[in-house]
């Protein structure tokens, strides 16, 4: 199977598979991004009413994203002239500019790499993911609703805040973080560190669980 048609999941800590396409604002090659923090989502099809409720939510935290050196970037299977006459029409019909790229994959040449296509859902559109590949061209997060059900983009934001703060920090943030909580500390690899740890300033619930704030 060539890499054009595989439908492997790229994997995290790895780099993001590489493509070159065609998007309403021009060509656009991942590679070129480096630098600055890429989200990568997909959507099953123009003209359709869950995604449009989505690019309208995904219009809202553009410049959000963009204070955060985050590249936003849509896919579908569609062509440029659907996508085009789609963003037009929810500009006209829901007073929403697009601010975003939206990449044509007609030939589904990044969905493959993606893992994008999920056959037993639909073989000719794109399930919705999320990707989020940081500012060295690595894959650190991914998320796959199915065509039914729309996104939760407060989510999207909680997540790329989340890497950054576990970049900047050398952290880990517990479950249901939010921006500003405190975040966990790396357990201890050796009993003298086990034992020191109680003693470092930490709020510590036992040796392996502390947190700090940051």
């Amino acid at each position: 199977m060539t890499e054009e048609a595989s439908t492997g999941l790229p994997l995290l800590g790895e780099p993001a598979p590489d493509f070159e396409a065609e998007t309403t604002q021009g060509p656009i090659k991942l590679s070129d991004l480096k630098g600055r923090w890429v989200v990568l989502f997909s959507h099953p099809a123009d003209f359709t009413p869950v995604c449009t409720t989505e690019f309208m939510a995904f219009a809202a935290i553009h410049d959000e994203l963009a204070a955060l050196n985050v590249k936003l970037v849509g896919l579908s299977v569609d062509s440029i002239s659907a996508h085009l006459a789609w963003i037009r029409n929810i500009k006209e019909k829901m007073g929403v500019a697009i601010p975003f790229p939206v990449i044509a994959d007609l030939n589904m040449k990044v969905a493959m790499k993606y893992g994008m296509i999920h056959p037993a859902l639909n073989s000719t559109a794109a399930v919705r993911s999320v990707f989020f590949i940081d500012d060295k061209g690595i894959m650190r997060a991914m998320i796959y609703y199915p065509q039914s059900n729309g996104r939760f983009t407060p989510e999207i934001i909680r997540m790329v805040k989340a890497l950054q703060t576990t970049d900047k920090y050398k952290v880990s943030t517990p479950a249901n973080w939010q921006p500003g909580d405190k975040v966990v500390v790396a357990p201890p690899k050796t009993a003298a560190e086990m034992e020191k740890r109680l003693n470092e300033g930490y709020e510590c619930k036992d040796w392996y669980l502390c947190f700090k704030s940051v």
